[in-house]
């Protein structure tokens, strides 16, 4: 199959299989109390709590196997591991809907932590076809394309959930399985094998992919931006529902629609205004521009006094959505060739960590504050978030300044 030249045909359907992965889980996410309700006849508090362990297991998973998928993109190429991981991800999807037992369910979300790591190769898509200045651009497009799919998944997963919890498994097994038959007809390979590398086991595990891309000072701090960037957004992915039902006694409708909101202005940011603002203003000042929009919006969410303030959190806090795809073109644009994967692995291992270890301590801190005894404050979990985000500003300039000043000297 011929290296593909021209970035918009091949990221445009890179972009749809990232649409995919993405909806496929807000597809589902709906009916899992459901399906675990009927597969192990608990009650709801008890099916949360294994919903829980089921996205630990999700977590790992991908924090596991994310360099694992970047390496072998390096070494065989991104379209098949694209287009296999896209279709066993579609069988799991399969197995969850068949799953008889609570052990096939944890089988089938492992499998799907496995076959999700496959942003890593899809993110080197964007490097492979792209000149370094308009990487930011795609990145962010890639980054839009996976917020719209979270945002359609849960409102048709609901939807398909009215006539079966395990619907939205079948339609999301069925979308994988087409997208990988488009795939395969249109998708084109885009790093040639001149530009490919061995694969070293010990290069692709999560800590030796790190080490690896840590030997970039630009890199290494970075990667501790995002990681501390991402433990701040677990304030809002972990306690959201939560937080809103015991502040302000929203309803599950109405919390869907505030997902959707965010979700659609991050793909807004993402995907359209990214490239622009790159352009504008430097890859450098874009990056600080979004992390600083970050400690307003948790502390909008931490005293919103009602529901106006919330959704003014969700339209300040999407802006934060401009600094992730900026670090990636700075790393991108500093890492070889053959290495664009094992560096998107490294990135998709250090968010993962952060889903391991967030949501425990942000629901930690939402029950010490959220209950009558002591200090009444259910927004805690967001002043903590916006500690964490003057935390990662503070990284993010000490990287950008000691790496610019030394590019001058030189």
């Amino acid at each position: 199959m011929p290296v593909a030249r021209k970035p918009e045909s091949i990221l445009l359907f890179v972009a749809f299989i990232v649409f995919i992965d993405m909806m496929g889980i807000g597809l589902i996410l709906p009916v899992m109390p459901a399906l675990i309700e009927g597969i192990t006849g608990t009650t709801i508090d008890r099916a949360a709590e294994i919903g829980g362990w089921l996205l630990f297991a999700y977590a790992m998973m991908q924090f596991l196997f994310a360099p694992v998928i970047g390496g072998l993109s390096d070494r065989f190429g991104r379209r098949p591991v694209l287009l296999v991981t896209l279709f066993l991800l579609g069988l799991d999807y399969a197995i969850m809907a068949w799953a008889p037992t609570l052990v096939w369910l944890f089988i089938g979300r492992i499998l799907s932590g496995i076959m999700g790591a496959s942003w890593a190769a899809a993110n080197s898509c964007v490097a492979d076809v792209t000149s370094p200045a308009e990487r930011g651009k795609y990145f962010g497009i890639l980054g839009g394309a996976g917020a719209m799919g979270f945002v359609l998944g849960p409102g048709i997963g609901g939807v398909l959930g009215e006539y079966g919890e395990r619907l939205p498994f079948i339609a999301a097994s069925i979308l994988a399985l087409v997208g990988t038959a488009v795939g395969f007809v249109i998708l084109q390979e885009t790093l040639p094998k001149q530009k490919r590398r061995p694969f070293s086991i010990t290069r692709a595990n999560p800590m030796g992919s790190i080490f690896q891309m840590s030997k970039t000072p630009l890199v290494l701090g970075f990667l501790s931006t995002i990681f501390v960037l991402q433990l701040a957004a677990q304030a809002q992915i972990a306690i959201w529902a939560y937080w809103l039902i015991e502040r302000f006694d929203w309803t599950i409708l109405k919390i869907g629609l505030s997902v959707a909101l965010f979700g659609i202005l991050l793909a807004l940011v993402q995907g359209i205004l990214t490239g622009p603002l790159i352009r504008k203003l430097g890859e450098r000042r874009a990056g600080q521009f979004g992390l600083l929009f970050g400690i307003p919006a948790y502390l909008i969410f931490a005293f919103a006094p009602n529901d106006w303030f919330v959704f003014l959190g969700i339209i300040v806090g999407a802006a934060s959505g401009f600094a992730f795809p900026a670090m990636q073109q700075m790393m991108s644009s500093r890492i070889s060739e053959d290495a664009q994967g094992e560096l998107q692995g490294s990135i998709a291992s250090t968010i993962s960590l952060t889903s391991i270890i967030g949501p425990v301590v942000m629901t930690g801190v939402f029950g010490a504050y959220a209950d009558k005894e002591g200090l009444y404050f259910p927004g805690a979990p967001f002043i903590l978030g916006a500690a964490l985000m003057v935390v990662s500003i503070l990284i993010y300039a000490v990287t950008t300044r000691r790496h610019y000043l030394a590019a001058d000297t030189a």
